[in-house]
């Protein structure tokens, strides 16, 4: 793929390590530089999308720009997912198969099971006075709800989240021999479950696991393997990606005391706290497209098959957007029009339960630990691709 004469050429590889915030000081250097580049740092190279009425748009051109590839950085992944890989009526006869364990009103029902959780783990943690945030809590609450959510034993915690963190270290380094190994175990897990609940099924309307072997397509029961694939598609879509929105949250608090004060005196401003959060750190800093025919695009020459970088991170940060967006401002005019969650028919599912997980993990932390810091000598390194800090040490007085 050959960018158009006059486009910028970017060579900034998107998957390395950097300091805290490097990525977001790249992707706003290259926003500001120019409305587009063409990124030349994977075998197929990628238009990249920054600016926010660009990205907007490329979220609504569902039609010929599919998700046949989700991420720019690795077009040529073959882990299947679902929905994900769905485009059109098929994407939209299958998400409705799963919304509702997803929408508004099932996720108000998880809320009572949301903060006990939260709060068994905290009462387990605080007295230590010290953690790893992002490896001691910020992976292990969303995976204890996602168990949750399933109708699977959240103690079986203890041996599944070892799985999801190889499979994802392996994912995002683009190893997929590597990840094999790690989702063979899950997928047998799974197996497991399903093999049970054909034999005794639970309440399909609470039990998504049951949900799943006694849904339809098009008047045909689901097959195991779809069975499959859409649980392994969940849980890839809905551990990390949180365990990065709380590193990064809680980063910033431990930095800027009068923000964390402010929630801790008014708690009742925690949900829209979450909102200002994800603008500013959203959960993925790019989705991935396929151009399905050619077409010009804003003066982008796009041929079919070309790649496209849809940049949520730098969107969200837009100034044109949001004016002085690195400050984190409640309030904020046209907060609810971010695009953390993306747009369109492809917009994250599970994006109610999302901020449940990180309203109430701000709500219970804060009644429990209301003050804490960054442990003195502390390096705060975020891994590339998907962003997550790899290593953030919080210290209290206990």
């Amino acid at each position: 793929m050959t960018p158009r004469s006059g486009c910028p050429v970017s060579h900034t590889d998107y998957t390395s390590e950097s300091e805290i915030y490097g990525h977001y000081a790249l992707l706003d250097e290259e926003r500001e530089a120019a409305r587009f580049h063409f990124n030349d740092t994977t075998e197929r190279g990628f238009w990249m999308l920054t600016r926010y009425e660009d990205v907007l748009a490329g979220f609504q051109k569902h039609t010929n720009w599919t998700t046949a590839v989700r991420t720019a950085l690795f077009p040529g992944s073959t882990i299947e997912l679902l929905p994900q890989d769905l485009n059109g009526e098929e994407h939209q006869k299958f998400r409705r198969i799963l919304n509702p364990f997803f929408s508004p009103a099932a996720v108000r029902r998880m809320e009572g099971l949301a903060h006990s959780r939260c709060v068994e783990l905290l009462e387990e943690l605080a007295p230590k006075g010290h953690c790893n945030f992002v490896a001691e809590f910020a992976i292990r609450y969303p995976t204890d709800l996602f168990l949750i959510l399933m109708g699977l034993p959240v103690e079986d915690g203890d041996f599944f989240l070892p799985w999801t963190e190889e499979m994802f270290g392996c994912m995002l380094q683009g190893d997929l021999d590597g990840a094999a190994v790690p989702r063979a175990k899950i997928l047998a897990y799974f197996q497991e479950a399903i093999d049970e609940r054909r034999a005794n099924p639970r309440d399909p309307a609470e039990d998504m696991v049951t949900r799943l072997v006694q849904a339809d397509l098009d008047g045909e029961p689901l097959s195991d393997d779809t069975i499959l694939t859409t649980c392994l598609s969940i849980m890839l879509a809905g551990l990390d990606t949180t365990r990065s929105a709380l590193g990064y949250i809680f980063a910033h608090l431990a930095r800027n005391d009068e923000d964390r004060v402010m929630l801790i005196e008014e708690p009742e401003l925690t949900r829209d706290a979450v909102e200002e959060f994800i603008r500013m750190y959203p959960l993925v800093i790019q989705a991935g497209r396929e151009v399905q025919e050619a077409e010009d695009f804003r003066g982008l020459e796009m041929a079919a098959k070309d790649v496209i970088w849809l940049g949520i991170g730098s969107a969200n940060r837009d100034p044109r957007k949001y004016e002085d967006p690195d400050r984190f401002l409640l309030g904020r005019p046209g907060l609810n029009q971010h695009l953390a969650f993306g747009a369109g028919p492809h917009r994250c599912l599970g994006m109610h339960l999302a901020r449940l997980e990180l309203a109430v993990v701000l709500e219970e932390w804060h009644k429990v630990i209301p003050h804490y810091r960054i442990k003195e000598g502390t390096e705060l390194i975020e891994r590339g691709s998907q962003l997550t800090l790899k290593n953030l040490e919080l210290e209290w007085d206990v």
